[in-house]
């Protein structure tokens, strides 16, 4: 299965950075997971363990069950004067919280 995300080149660039900083082997994990003021959150971590689900693009990867709350997203990098953070510009979420950080479907 493709990873149907897109991840800009801020993004990129800012992940390349984060795991410069990491041991070798690390990658920038993408998940959704219930919870959140919304009934779905995004997850972004740095992981070394890559399960058996897992689709991996570059250093990027996102297990099959959070890919199909994601088909179609964008993954941005925000660094402005008051906020630094991963977004995910999701055209499946109906509605989300005012942080951006939560989602419904």
């Amino acid at each position: 299965m493709p990873i149907n995300i897109e991840i800009t080149q801020k993004a990129q660039d800012e992940i390349r950075q984060l795991l410069s900083n990491e041991k070798e082997g690390s990658f920038f994990r993408i998940s959704v997971q219930g919870g959140g003021c919304s009934g779905f959150k995004y997850n972004f971590i740095i992981d070394t363990k890559i399960n058996e689900d897992d689709l991996k693009v570059d250093a990027v990867v996102i297990d099959s069950t959070s890919l199909q709350y994601l088909k179609g997203s964008t993954l941005e990098y925000n660094d402005s004067l008051i906020e630094k953070s991963f977004k995910i510009k999701n055209p499946n979420a109906k509605s989300s919280c005012g942080c951006g950080t939560s989602f419904s479907i």
